[in-house]
């Protein structure tokens, strides 16, 4: 053999080309064979996807979850708007109920102050006007608390003074000094109470 014949021959399989302005740029036609055997790439496509898939779910999830937030808000502010009517309603309602009071009040002023009235006319102009009030306060579910005769009740009386009274009468009151009032189960004041004690529970209670 021959020298020549020996020689390895390489094969330059790069494309040599001019760009506009004439500059040489060479273009890598052999592409490098993928090393990983073909259930990897599967794999890969499929975690691919999944990820795509999640980041949509969340995506999603981030919307709803906006969206939910929103709704909310605006049911706590249509509700607040509905709590705060309702109570301005029943404000002027009572305060409605009130008025007709006030004109009693200006009816036995003047009557008072013009006609000189006696006694007994402007008592019951006072008793009509305390019945007008009584009457407001009953529509607006006030109740008055039974005290006199009933027995002592803590959580509905006062007890600002004690008499001695007999056996029988201990620990009932017998006395008022102002009324007590309540809505439903709930206490507005207790009534301020006069109890009765028998002497020995009177000293007992006088040695404490």
């Amino acid at each position: 053999m021959d020298r020549e014949e020996n020689e390895l021959r390489v094969t330059d399989r790069r494309r040599v080309y001019l760009d506009d302005e004439g500059a040489e740029r060479v273009n890598a036609e052999a592409e490098q064979p993928s090393l990983k055997p073909s259930y990897v790439e599967e794999l890969e496509g499929r975690t691919k996807a999944a990820e795509r898939q999640v980041q949509e779910v969340q995506a999603r999830f981030d919307q709803l979850r906006q969206q939910l937030q929103r709704e909310t808000d605006e049911t706590r502010q249509r509700l607040n708007r509905s709590a705060d009517e309702r109570a301005a309603a029943e404000k002027a309602k009572f305060i409605s109920t009130l008025l007709p009071v006030m004109d009693n009040l200006d009816r036995a002023i003047d009557a008072a102050d013009v006609d000189r009235a006696s006694r007994e006319v402007i008592l019951d102009g006072i008793r009509s006007i305390a019945g007008s009030f009584q009457a407001a306060l009953v529509n607006a579910g006030v109740e008055p608390i039974d005290s006199v005769g009933e027995e002592f009740n803590p959580e509905l009386h006062e007890a600002v003074d004690l008499e001695e009274t007999d056996p029988e009468m201990d620990g009932i009151v017998i006395g008022q000094y102002s009324r007590g009032f309540r809505m439903g189960d709930r206490l507005l004041r207790p009534a301020r109470v006069k109890v009765g004690r028998a002497p020995e529970q009177a000293r007992e209670a006088s040695e404490q």
